[in-house]
């Protein structure tokens, strides 16, 4: 069992609840997972690769940063690479990781949030390619994507140019996940650690990961008081940061793609930024709650000059379909002159796109 789950069996046994058995990263691992195209699909040619906005110019860099229980060397977040560079030939990828590359997967679970973006902060800034590049693109997976966010709000150096994000909890979670039996004691250890208060702790507070974007509408003054992240990069306390809503406004495109099935995310509209509340289930959408209407972070801003984007995709959470992840990095990613808006690549790989009205 790994050491770290300790963490987890010593607020479980204050709680009067069985000892975890099993590691808590067995739980929580949701490796992303490529589902390659057919085989007799058109395979994507060097002619349609590039728009005539990306002739004789150079793509933007890429960042990618993963999500709980994965690595920046796992065979998902490779495969990812290899299709950014397919797409659009000769970009620079640069896969994130918030520490030393062996501990890379333990501190998606276990760490200080605020420590490792400031870790990401200097290391980007640091990397010869990146700190002289004009602006790079940016990619996050699952947490992956709110702890992006908040690399752009708290430094942005270099400045991210457009930022995707898949089934991130960018409004919280309100659960580790659905337990799939009465009997799964670790599930339920894991949620019953959330509802304690044992959640607004220090210590929790700053070591165990997921804790860190918890939210929980019933319970939101404690929230505002001791959250260590996310009530902070979404700026809901009293004291707002402009430099937070200067920097996400300053996206040409921020896009957030929630998957159609996710059972992972709890609640999935977390990914659109939609406020679900704890009891009655009932859900506001963005457009709908403070966050936006007063403009808290800038996503107000972005949306008024056209560059907040909302998609769906099929499937469960972090089981990504290749032909969705092309059309996504050809449409938001290249060239630094880029034009964004057009429709032609769309039709290019005959995405089927559907919506969910959130909003």
């Amino acid at each position: 069992m790994f050491s770290k789950a300790l963490l987890l069996a010593s607020t479980v046994s204050s709680l009067a609840l069985p000892p975890p058995n099993v590691n808590l990263q067995a739980l929580l691992s949701t490796p992303l997972t490529i589902i390659r195209d057919d085989p007799s699909a058109t395979p994507l040619t060097k002619q349609t690769q590039k728009s005539s906005d990306d002739d004789d110019d150079d793509p933007l860099p890429v960042i990618l940063w993963h999500g709980l229980g994965d690595a920046s060397n796992a065979a998902g977040l490779k495969d990812t690479a290899d299709l950014i560079e397919e797409v659009h030939p000769g970009t620079y990828v640069h896969l994130i990781t918030a520490t030393s590359l062996p501990d890379d997967r333990s501190a998606s679970f276990f760490g200080n949030v605020t420590e490792q973006i400031d870790t990401v902060c200097q290391a980007l800034l640091n990397d010869p390619i990146l700190s002289t590049a004009p602006a790079v693109d940016a990619v996050g997976f699952s947490q992956g994507g709110q702890f992006l966010r908040g690399y752009i709000e708290r430094c942005n150096n270099p400045p991210v140019r457009s930022l995707l994000t898949f089934g991130s909890q960018h409004n919280g979670i309100s659960a580790f996940e659905r337990c799939k039996s009465a009997t799964d004691f670790v599930c339920h250890a894991a949620n019953a650690l959330l509802k304690s208060s044992t959640v607004w702790s220090h210590y929790v507070q700053s070591h165990l990961v997921p804790a860190q974007y918890y939210r929980d509408s019933d319970d939101y003054e404690n929230y505002l008081n001791y959250s260590n992240f996310l009530a902070d990069v979404n700026n809901e306390r009293p004291h707002k940061n402009e430099t937070y809503k200067k920097n996400l406004a300053s996206l040409e495109n921020f896009v957030m793609v929630m998957f159609e099935d996710d059972q992972t995310v709890i609640p999935k509209e977390s990914g659109w930024f939609a406020q679900v509340n704890t009891t009655s289930g009932n859900v506001t959408g963005l457009r709908e709650w403070e966050i936006y209407t007063e403009d808290w972070i800038g996503l107000r801003a972005l949306d008024e000059k056209g560059g907040l984007q909302f998609e769906t995709v099929k499937g469960e959470h972090m089981r990504l379909r290749e032909k969705d992840l092309k059309r996504l990095f050809a449409e938001y990613f290249g060239a630094e002159r880029k034009k964004f808006g057009s429709e032609k690549v769309n039709k290019v790989y005959g995405v089927d796109e559907m919506k969910i009205d959130l909003r």
